[in-house]
């Protein structure tokens, strides 16, 4: 947990560098679109790392907000996670590694529609049940394949470095590197940001865990330190590479920016990079589907969520409902969605989130200024994160009212849930009938039961109205 790179760096480099380029509209202003990128995930991470020796809990931006802002603010960010951050995440990441592996097979055209979306299906779906199945196979999967993302970025990095040595950085020189294709525009490099940060997105996952971190006034800031300014550094190096062997017009028409890089490179060994890439996506969707199971158990067991999904199996352990939302979730978008349109739909959601807890921040100081703060960041930082993303969202619903607009039209449709669902307590006897019906099916269909607790004692008179609201602590 110490060092949260490894969460950082993950499939969002093989997807990005087209959409930042496409938006950034040079190849100059490209590589200031990703070391901005970083500097402002630095930003975050200090404010975050304030929130996670303040409110030390684990469970991030959802623990944060629900304890500054109370249960509707929790609830939405969670909702918007459950369904938009992490399977419109999932979905990108299996587009991608559809992409890859069938490229070789597809080299002079775009892979077919049903083709991607069918293989990124039966890799979803293998994952969900390796997850279903074990903990110690998933993490084992993660481990190996943790490998693969490496292989790849060392490979595309080592080998455009040779290729500068050799002197071919035509695309990378003052004169052509700002040369712009059409006119710059605020919206177009808002929507240039949004491409990017979806690579930077991990930066936060530390304060998922925070509870498990061993000395955390010493080791969040020394995560932050050492991760953040390493991953831009790799970024950059990695773009640099790219443009050392591949004019604009070559990146932009690639369906497979390392599959393009390495054929036009590596000759016989091209073969290499798809696999890398493959063998990286597909541990990166092993991670988020591991990831978004807890946050939908967690928030399960806060009663913000179906309480079925705070139940595991058993037997094995696995939080097969909350796993299976996931997947479900996620297959949906994977039919409805286009890979850079998606990556503009999350990023503005999680931009959207990251404000809002970095806004609690400062209405956290404010509402407590007697708390004990062992890190505590300049008022500065938090302010110039909230100014660029004011403007980021901004402009970037200026840019892409539809896209943009879908995600938070959504978010917002959780406002009723939460009252239906979380704050009406007092529900009518059919409707708690059929949740608890409803709920003993789904045990019965998943094997599932809720994690073995502490007993508690409750008073008579209580404990058929405790018993009531455990079976299902959220009335919908």
């Amino acid at each position: 947990c110490l060092f949260p790179s490894g969460n950082i760096i993950g499939s969002g480099i093989f997807i990005s560098p087209k959409g930042v380029l496409e938006h950034s509209g040079s190849v100059g202003m490209a590589l200031i679109v990703w070391v901005l990128g970083g500097c402002i995930a630095a930003l975050g991470s200090l404010c975050y790392a304030e929130l996670g020796v303040s409110i030390p809990k684990s469970g991030g931006d959802y623990s944060y907000v629900t304890e500054i802002f109370g249960g509707l603010m929790g609830f939405l960010l969670l909702w918007s996670a459950v369904l938009i951050m992490y399977p419109t995440t999932l979905a990108v990441i299996a587009l991608t590694f559809s992409s890859y592996v069938l490229q070789p097979v597809f080299p002079d055209c775009v892979p077919p529609y049903m083709a991607t979306r069918m293989l990124s299906a039966i890799c979803l779906l293998l994952l969900t049940w390796v997850n279903c199945w074990s903990v110690r196979m998933a993490t084992r999967i993660q481990d190996i394949f943790t490998v693969g993302k490496l292989m790849a970025l060392g490979l595309i990095i080592v080998v455009g470095l040779v290729q500068i040595c050799h002197g071919h950085y035509e695309s990378l020189t003052p004169q052509v590197a700002f040369t712009f294709d059409k006119p710059l525009s605020v919206g177009q490099m808002a929507l240039a940001f949004l491409q990017a940060s979806f690579a930077f997105s991990g930066w936060n996952f530390l304060n998922y865990v925070t509870e498990e971190v061993v000395d955390p006034r010493r080791n969040l800031p020394r995560a932050i330190y050492i991760s953040i300014p390493l991953v831009t550094f790799v970024y950059t190096l990695t773009n640099i590479a790219y443009f050392s062997s591949m004019t604009p017009e070559e990146l932009l028409s690639s369906n497979a920016v390392a599959v393009t890089f390495g054929e036009k490179l590596l000759g016989m060994f091209s073969v290499i990079m798809p696999i890398s890439v493959a063998l990286s996506t597909f541990g990166g969707i092993n991670g988020y589907l591991f990831t978004s199971s807890r946050l939908c158990f967690s928030g399960a067991r806060e009663g913000h969520l179906p309480s079925l999904l705070a139940m595991i199996h058993y037997k094995k352990c696995t939080p097969i409902p909350a796993l299976l939302v996931c997947c479900v979730a996620t297959l949906v978008i994977l039919c409805i969605g286009e890979t850079h349109n998606l990556i503009n739909y999350v990023s503005f959601i999680n931009y959207l989130s990251y404000g809002v807890t970095i806004a609690g921040l400062l209405y956290y100081r404010w509402k407590k200024p007697y708390l004990y703060r062992p890190i505590q960041v300049s008022v500065l930082v938090p302010i110039c994160y909230l100014l660029f993303w004011a403007l980021l969202l901004g402009f970037s619903l200026y840019s892409e009212p539809v896209v943009c607009g879908v995600g938070l039209v959504i978010m917002l449709t959780g406002v009723p849930v939460y009252f239906l669902g979380v704050h009406w307590r007092e529900k009518p006897k059919c409707i708690l009938d059929f949740v608890e019906k409803a709920t003993h099916l789904g045990q019965r269909l998943c094997f599932v039961v809720f994690p073995q607790m502490e007993p508690i004692e409750t008073p008579p008179a209580d404990r058929r109205r405790s018993s009531a609201r455990s079976s299902f602590s959220f009335h919908l």
